[in-house]
């Protein structure tokens, strides 16, 4: 996968970038709103080289996949978007995600980023895309109204918790952009 959006290149994670991701991952401020219960923070490079392969064998079979979000003018990852079977899927659902590093936050980002995925994901053939986020997690539920997901509750299901659903459909997306 390689992307390019105006601002933007969306590919895979390279090793020479394990300490950024140790950096983006060792965060508290960026782990607690990923997975259940207490924030998994990073701890080693080891763990960044571990987690570079782990996103490299979830993106082998497209659509799916986790990828590095490079800004095109300084080269610097700003961090990391997804599109992945939800945990526990009952029907093969598949959810974005995106998690940025505390310098790229505000700078539309993850919304340019997961735009860029989310028409790829479609282009495949997916039906539909889900977001999932804490209830609490106000800036992740802004960028899944911009990107035109609709909210659809509280579910507590996929995850240990309750989580805010938000959705979007290939042809909501379709119509949205002609």
């Amino acid at each position: 996968m390689d992307i390019r959006t105006e601002r933007l290149r969306i590919r895979p994670w390279r090793h020479d970038e394990a300490q950024r991701l140790l950096d983006i991952q060792s965060r508290v401020e960026v782990m607690r709103w990923l997975g259940d219960g207490e924030p998994v923070l990073m701890r080693d490079l080891d763990q960044a080289h571990t987690r570079i392969e782990t996103y490299a064998a979830r993106s082998v079979v497209p659509p799916l996949g986790a990828w590095a979000v490079e800004v095109l003018e300084t080269g610097q990852v700003a961090g990391t978007v997804l599109l992945l079977t939800v945990p526990n899927a009952e029907a093969g659902e598949v959810e974005i995600g995106w998690h940025l590093h505390p310098d790229s936050w505000r700078h539309g980002y993850a919304t340019e980023a997961a735009g860029a995925v989310l028409g790829h994901g479609f282009e495949y053939g997916l039906p539909e895309v889900l977001a999932l986020t804490h209830l609490d997690n106000g800036p992740s539920q802004a960028v899944a109204r911009r990107l035109g997901l609709r909210s659809r509750g509280v579910v507590d299901k996929w995850y240990a918790g309750p989580s805010a659903l938000f959705a979007i459909t290939a042809e909501e997306w379709r119509a949205a952009r002609s």
